[in-house]
């Protein structure tokens, strides 16, 4: 498959998408030894600083695809069953029959049924996803909160179910990540960012990625702009923020070139054996927080595009910022991609977000950097 490493074409693209409404975004395209890399835009608005293709960021929801790789770490020396339900692991957490009925493999791929815990613990997100009726205020009221897990993890488990157990389609739920990660320290003794920096982070040699222990980005970073959905006008600036409100299921700072090079590694057999990356490749279909189904695996989800193979990653957000690494079934073509805006797309009067030239804009960069 030829797909050439076009750099006019990916200097144009991601400039487009600056000119499009995105303050600053940056990205590192792999195909095979060949390597581009580009940045367009500021990282802050007010003094006009640039962004560059270096800057560390918070990379949200991928941080998922490293928790996973780490508890299928435990599956292959036998401390965690795929197949065993998390009330044997959990039981004070996940109590009763759901505790009975839920495995350790409907957590990892969204079918647990288990509702996200997110407009609980920000009530101003609380009709989510009707999103006219959201406000951004919790966001600012949660800035330096420091929530305790398994509270958030009791806000999820109590809230109405969102399917049976094992059923799909699943539906995404960060209460899922938050119950692996208290499975992770339940079996190793330790706390789950020790277990991922150890197991994950340091196996892959990633240099510049780490889990937070603070609200601060270490090193050099862009600032990272919320607007909510046109509520927030100017948007602001939520880069300096506690992220407790998921810990290791969505904390990550890392850089495009380390999640280049970690998927790579991923897909090669470095990080898990064969056997678990094909467990990871297993997908079901699983309703999306944006309201798309979607194909889910084990901390992956594929992309396609007409003829030109599958494609592994994963996408996150966080307050203001967004991430998106993707890479070619057979290793040799890789993406990362991140911003510096989020939920830039208005509401209708019916409160459905409206298109925005910053979607189709970074849709043709994903293209131009995937397909060549």
């Amino acid at each position: 498959m030829k797909n050439p490493l076009d750099s006019a074409a990916l200097d144009a693209a991601i400039e487009n998408v600056h000119r499009a409404g995105m303050p600053g975004l940056f990205a590192e395209v792999r195909d095979g030894d060949r390597v581009w890399r580009g940045a367009a835009g500021v990282a802050d608005v007010a003094t006009g600083r640039p962004v560059t293709v270096g800057m560390r960021h918070r990379v949200g929801s991928v941080t998922k695809t490293f928790t996973a790789a780490a508890v299928l770490q435990q599956v292959e020396n036998g401390r965690i069953g795929l197949d065993t339900p998390i009330g044997r692991y959990l039981p004070t957490l996940v109590p009763g029959e759901r505790g009975d009925a839920i495995t350790v493999r409907m957590l990892i791929n969204h079918t647990s049924g288990l509702a996200e815990y997110l407009p609980y613990a920000y009530p101003s997100l609380k009709a989510y996803p009707v999103l006219a009726d959201t406000g951004p205020q919790s966001l600012d009221d949660h800035r330096f909160t420091r929530f305790d897990p398994t509270e958030l993890i009791e806000m999820g488990v109590t809230a109405p179910a969102v399917g049976a157990p094992g059923g799909t389609p699943g539906v995404y739920s960060n209460t899922n990540y938050l119950l692996l990660v208290q499975l992770l320290e339940r079996v190793t003794g330790t706390t789950a960012e020790h277990c991922i920096t150890r197991n994950v982070i340091e196996r892959a040699g990633l240099r510049d990625t780490e889990l937070p222990t603070g609200p601060y980005v270490d090193g050099p970073h862009s600032r990272l702009y919320e607007a909510w959905f046109g509520m927030i006008d100017p948007p602001r600036d939520y880069s300096v923020y506690d992220m407790s409100w998921v810990g290791p299921s969505a904390s990550l700072i890392s850089t495009v070139s380390d999640l280049n090079r970690f998927f790579g590694m991923l897909l090669a057999g470095e990080i898990v054996s064969p056997s678990s990356l094909a467990q990871m490749r297993r997908t079901v279909p699983v309703v999306s927080q944006e309201g798309r189904t979607i194909d889910y695996g084990l901390g992956l989800h594929p992309m396609e595009g007409p003829g030109q193979g599958t494609f592994w990653g994963h996408g996150g957000t966080v307050w203001g910022g967004g991430t998106l690494a993707m890479i070619r079934a057979d290793g040799k073509r890789q993406m990362a991609v991140a911003v510096n805006l989020q939920r830039w797309n208005r509401l209708d009067s019916s409160g459905k977000p409206q298109p925005h030239p910053i979607d189709d804009a970074l849709a043709a960069l994903y293209r131009v950097a995937m397909y060549g």
